[in-house]
C-alpha cells in the first residue's frame, strides 16, 4: 500500500510527454471543420442565394415548377405569394419559396 501511494505522489511531479503539444490535438478538428465548410456549408449558402435571386425575379407569365413538382404559369405575383395557373380555371396560391425552378419565361 505504501508503494502505491509513493507512485501516485511521484506522478504529478513528472510532466506528461505531450503536455506542450496540445495544439496538435486540435489540428485534425480544425481541418475537419475547414473541409466541411468547403464541402457542405459553402455550396448550401450559394444555393440559398440563387434561390433568393430566383424568387426575387419572378414575374407574371413565367412557367415555373414547384417543390412538389407542379408545373404552371404565374398569373399574379404578390408580396410573399404567387398565384400559379395549373390548368384552365384552376389557380393555386402558394408561397414564393415553394417555387423550385423557372422552366421558361415568355
Amino acid at each position: 500500500m505504501i508503494f502505491l501511494l509513493a507512485q501516485t505522489q511521484a506522478a504529478p511531479s513528472a510532466s506528461p510527454p505531450g503536455a506542450g503539444g496540445s495544439f496538435g490535438f486540435f489540428v485534425p478538428f480544425i481541418l475537419i471543420f475547414v473541409i466541411m465548410y468547403f464541402i457542405m456549408i459553402r455550396p448550401q449558402m450559394r444555393r440559398q442565394k440563387e434561390q433568393q435571386k430566383l424568387i426575387g425575379t419572378l414575374k407574371t407569365g413565367d412557367k415555373v415548377v414547384t417543390n412538389s413538382g407542379i408545373h404552371g404559369l404565374i398569373a399574379n405575383v404578390k408580396d410573399s405569394t404567387v398565384i400559379v395557373k395549373v390548368a384552365d380555371n384552376v389557380k393555386i396560391e402558394m408561397e414564393k419559396s415553394a417555387i423550385a425552378n423557372v422552366a421558361k419565361s415568355d
